[in-house]
């Protein structure tokens, strides 16, 4: 349920964009993620840090591209978040005494210090790697096309794309920390 409840800006940016265009996408986004980081603080009260990250970005980025007239400003945003991101992961191998990813998921998952490293340096560079692919499609994909075509190439993989790679990131986690939990005696 919190997965939907995390997608649900982007899939209603992508249900606007299709039914008109980006600015309108694009203000809808803003109103969504600031409706979703409202209901999570009157349910939880508290912030999750992701979630502000987002809203910010996609206020600034956002509000810049709807302001400007400029899309541009919106197809940085992915990149701008995965690489804050990034800083945050990979940052925290150098700065703290645990790293982000067992700050936030340490108190699941017991592993050991070597293990976290590693999924922290996966994650970081995973982040950069989400980033750089956002540039690519947003901004070098396919020059020869038009404006609108290049536009929904970038949206498509914005949604499908960036979202497809992290489901599939995720699932390979997965396979990596089943080597490294405890086995269950029968």
């Amino acid at each position: 349920m919190k997965l939907l409840f995390d997608f649900l800006p982007l899939l209603i940016f992508f249900a606007a964009f299709k039914f008109y265009d980006i600015y309108t996408a694009t203000a809808v986004a803003i109103v969504a993620t600031l409706a979703q980081v409202s209901v999570w603080w009157l349910k939880h009260r508290r912030f999750e840090p992701a979630h502000l990250v987002t809203l910010a970005a996609i206020v600034v980025f956002g509000g810049l591209t709807i302001a400007l007239r400029d899309e541009a400003f919106i197809k940085w945003k992915p990149s701008i978040v995965n690489w804050i991101f990034a800083a945050a992961v990979l940052g925290s191998l150098v700065v703290g005494k645990k790293s982000a990813l067992e700050y936030l998921m340490g108190k699941q998952l017991r592993l050991p210090a070597a293990v976290w490293r590693k999924l922290n340096l996966a994650w970081g560079a995973f982040f950069v790697l989400l980033g750089t692919l956002n540039v690519y499609v947003a901004f070098y994909h396919n020059p020869a096309a038009d404006a609108a075509a290049r536009t929904q190439t970038w949206v498509n993989f914005k949604v499908f794309g960036l979202t497809g790679l992290t489901v599939a990131f995720v699932l390979l986690q997965f396979a990596f920390l089943a080597k490294h939990l405890p086995q269950e005696d029968d």
